[in-house]
């Protein structure tokens, strides 16, 4: 009777070790799209300061409320958190302190509220380079006021954890203002954008991000290669990034000019199916867009959805909308709330069993031996 070489033994054991399963590894196999992680919206997020949030409120109590919530620094939402999914919203700024300034600390002053920290005593906006904030002025809190910064405290917990499974960093690229008189945002022309993958390219190297070449191999489309070989096995990408563009907009459209099938380009997009760069997608509501997250899935694309929204779900402990997200299949569930915030309710958004990441429900494994797959 053959028998397996010791060798073979003792890396089954250091790769049941490493997963926390019974050898042989159960991962093994599996491939990127047949796992579901969860993921955080706005990570960068930190709750604006009362002032902030009492002069929002005078114009608009509707927005105060959305934007009521804050997210620990990135580092420990992926180590204490497990979170595998971060969105950063990104602004150029090209000549470096044209986020410097944020109107709204003078407006809180005018308006007779307590003033506001200086929110970058170390000057970090004064720079050129792409600045991390969600709304220039009013919400500009921030836990990572660049996005070096951002990227940086990733790569180095990353370092430490190399058998983490692939984290997906969501970038949205903003270009609007909030109207005449605030400040207007640098667009993200093709020189902004060359300057994007050049940030990118400063804090990873090229084989510590899984790219769409990577994907697509040789074949022409990523749709293509999706038929026919599928996504890299989950085991070959541990300890790697990759990286998709949220727009769905002018934006995208330009990073898609001379690479319509992503050629050569550091992020995926979120296009139609059937386009030549289709591999990841954005399907945000997870109740109306139920059976087409599952459809895609089954077809081989990762989806990104969001468990809940504006604070709306946390205010009320409403669970319809999570469970429908973790349902769907889709590989990235988005939240607020990893954990709960007490003010308002215990809502949160886990795995069962609080895994960093399991079988996906829609296209994993029926039999799965082993749900705790990092």
């Amino acid at each position: 009777m053959n028998r397996p070489r010791t060798s073979t033994l003792l890396g089954y054991f250091a790769l049941g070790m490493l997963t926390g399963c019974s050898t042989p590894s159960p991962t093994a196999g599996l491939r990127l799209n047949q796992i579901q992680v969860i993921g955080t919206h706005n990570s960068y997020h930190l709750r604006g300061h009362d002032s902030l949030l009492a002069l929002i409120a005078q114009v608009n109590p509707n927005a105060r409320r959305e934007v009521d919530y804050g997210h620990r620094p990135l580092p420990e939402q992926l180590a204490q958190l497990g979170i595998r999914q971060i969105e950063l919203d990104c602004y150029a700024d090209p000549d470096g302190g044209r986020y410097a300034t944020p109107l709204g600390l003078a407006r809180v002053v005018q308006a007779g509220l307590p003033p506001v920290p200086d929110p970058d005593p170390t000057g970090r906006l004064r720079a050129p380079g792409i600045k991390v904030m969600h709304v220039p002025d009013i919400d500009f809190a921030s836990s990572a006021l660049t996005l070096v910064d951002a990227l940086r405290r990733v790569r180095e917990w990353s370092v430490k954890h190399p058998r983490h499974v692939p984290v997906f960093i969501m970038l949205e690229l903003k270009e609007d203002a909030l109207g005449p008189g605030f400040t207007q945002p640098a667009p993200f022309d093709q020189a902004q954008l060359a300057n994007l993958e050049s940030e990118i390219r400063s804090v990873f190297p090229r084989e510590a991000i899984l790219t769409p070449d990577d994907v697509r191999g040789q074949s022409a489309t990523l749709p293509e290669v999706l038929r026919h070989s599928g996504w890299p096995s989950l085991d070959s990408v541990r300890g790697r990034v990759m990286f998709g563009m949220d727009n769905e907009d002018a934006v995208r459209d330009r990073y898609l000019e001379g690479h319509p099938a992503l050629e050569g380009r550091l992020l995926f997009v979120s296009v139609p199916a059937t386009h030549p760069a289709a591999a990841w997608m954005k399907r945000n509501d997870p109740v109306g867009d139920f059976e087409r997250i599952q459809e895609l899935v089954r077809n081989g694309f990762m989806v990104r959805t969001r468990a809940d929204s504006d604070t709306a779900e946390a205010r009320t402990n409403d669970p319809r909308k999570r469970e429908q997200a973790l349902a769907s299949g889709a590989q990235f569930v988005s939240t607020d709330y990893p954990e709960p915030d007490l003010r308002f309710s215990a809502y949160c958004v886990r795995l069962p069993d609080g895994v960093i990441a399991r079988p996906n429900p829609v296209n994993g494994p029926a039999n799965e031996r082993c749900q705790k797959l990092e």
